[in-house]
């Protein structure tokens, strides 16, 4: 495991024969993800708002791969945070599924849930309304060895399916939309903040239908997988779209550097719910942030800064 010190500048002045030590701020860079994606842009507005009343901490935000690779950023000492969704971290720190070549991380820690990615799937197909409907339809999973795959494995087995029941097909988000539109699949499965761009815009081409996941197969996917949430699609995110649809989510979470130092994450923390309402004005997701699912669906270790916090809001995490 790799270890890294935290630099912290030190100037002195003498003043009246003794000497004054001033700490400089702890700069720590921020992994986030694409310049054109959610993750860069929420840890750019963290930035502009925090930066300015935090003592301790200033952000620097880098534009990454983001969730596996910033697990490995934090890891090869290039982000001391980041923002990842935490069935990604939960792979990475148990040394499972998207990490299970390399083994498992044991150098980042949880900060806080942040707002949720929810597990969306979309079909033009009135009749397909189940997860059992599935079967024997070409779905598109998202893209190869993606986050979205393995979503689409899990909530797969929950109903009792693998992929050898249903017609697999390797398609990002975009991709996936378009061929909905064409015909060329039946469904598909989309991870990520609803409404989501992509079946935004197939729903104002075509009639869109999303499939609902029921409480006891939900229980039985926790059950396996606890860094699942229950979450509802309100009726009308989507053109056409009526009813609430009922399914769950991940979640977008900040997590940290075990080397970072448990009063920097505790400032970060406390500055960033002290100033949720500016966070908001800059981004419409931290709408999300609040105490309860801050904590809710994390199953990897809480950063010792984070621990203090969230005991002080009379919350106990581990």
């Amino acid at each position: 495991m790799k270890k890294k010190v935290l630099g912290i500048l030190l100037a002195a002045t003498m003043v009246m024969g003794t000497t004054t030590i001033a700490m400089a701020a702890s700069d720590l860079t921020l992994g986030t993800g694409g310049t054109t994606g959610t993750y860069y842009a929420v840890g750019g507005v963290m930035a502009t708002v925090l930066n300015p009343v935090m003592e301790d901490v200033d952000l620097t935000v880098t534009a990454t791969g983001a969730s596996k690779a910033n697990i490995q950023l934090i890891d090869e000492e290039d982000a001391d945070l980041a923002i990842v969704q935490n069935d990604v971290m939960y792979y990475a720190y148990t040394g499972t599924d998207l990490f299970e070549d390399e083994g498992a991380y044991e150098t980042f820690a949880s900060v806080a849930g942040l707002y949720d990615e929810t597990v969306q799937i979309v079909t033009c197909f009135p009749d397909i309304k189940s997860v059992d409907d599935l079967e024997g339809k070409t779905v598109s999973v998202g893209d190869a060895g993606s986050g979205t795959e393995f979503n689409a494995k899990q909530i797969l087995g929950a109903y009792g399916l693998t992929f050898d029941d249903i017609n697999v097909v390797n398609l990002g988000f975009g991709d996936s939309a378009e061929s909905l539109k064409d015909g060329k699949i039946d469904a598909a499965f989309i991870v990520a903040g609803a409404p989501t761009t992509a079946v935004v815009d197939l729903a104002t081409m075509k009639d869109v239908h999303l499939v609902q996941l029921d409480d006891e197969h939900i229980e039985a996917l926790q059950a396996d997988y606890d860094f699942y949430t229950k979450t509802t699609i309100p009726a009308d995110t989507y053109k056409g779209v009526s009813e609430d649809a009922t399914t769950v989510s991940v979640r977008a979470t900040l997590i940290a550097s075990t080397e970072v130092g448990e009063d920097e994450v505790y400032e970060l923390l406390k500055a960033m719910f002290d100033n949720k309402d500016d966070l908001v004005a800059g981004h419409a997701k931290f709408e999300f942030l609040n105490l309860e699912d801050a904590v809710a669906g994390i199953s990897v270790p809480f950063h010792p800064g984070a621990v203090k916090y969230f005991a002080e809001q009379g919350i106990e995490v581990e």
